[in-house]
């Protein structure tokens, strides 16, 4: 299901000239509604659930429903972003609570290095990808010999 702002948590980011939602959606859909200072999503038809929105929301206010296969009737997960990692909160639908946290990047923008500073190589045709065997911390990549 689609993102969605719940406008009473939202803040519009402190009246910042974009929110938070709108710096890290990849489709471009998150809209400030300058009267209100508000955020929404201006096509939820085209929205991806990718959760950035949901994850990097200051005020919880972005929310996405989750599909019945993941988040079955009545339960919810719930991701809260600190500086350095994101918890999850998973209520299940018999009131059951699980939280689980996962460190996220704290590598500067722009800072990233694609390759992950590993040799890179070229070969197409050969069984490894990019940064094999060095990102896998072997001498070769295994290879079926027959």
């Amino acid at each position: 299901m689609p993102s969605y702002v719940n406008p009473e948590k939202c803040d519009g980011c402190k009246a910042l000239d974009k929110t938070a939602c709108q710096h890290i959606c990849p489709n471009d859909l998150m809209v400030l509604e300058k009267e209100t200072m508000k955020a929404f999503n201006r096509d939820p038809s085209m929205c991806w659930e990718c959760y950035n929105c949901v994850k990097i929301c200051p005020t919880q206010a972005v929310e996405v429903r989750g599909y019945a296969d993941f988040v079955p009737m009545g339960a919810s997960a719930t991701p809260l972003r600190s500086t350095d990692n994101i918890i999850w909160t998973v209520k299940f639908r018999n009131g059951t609570l699980k939280r689980f946290k996962f460190p996220i990047r704290t590598t500067p923008e722009g800072a990233a290095v694609p390759d992950g500073g590993f040799p890179t190589h070229m070969d197409l045709k050969g069984p490894a990808l990019s940064t094999e065997p060095a990102s896998l911390g072997l001498p070769e990549v295994f290879t079926l010999k027959g």
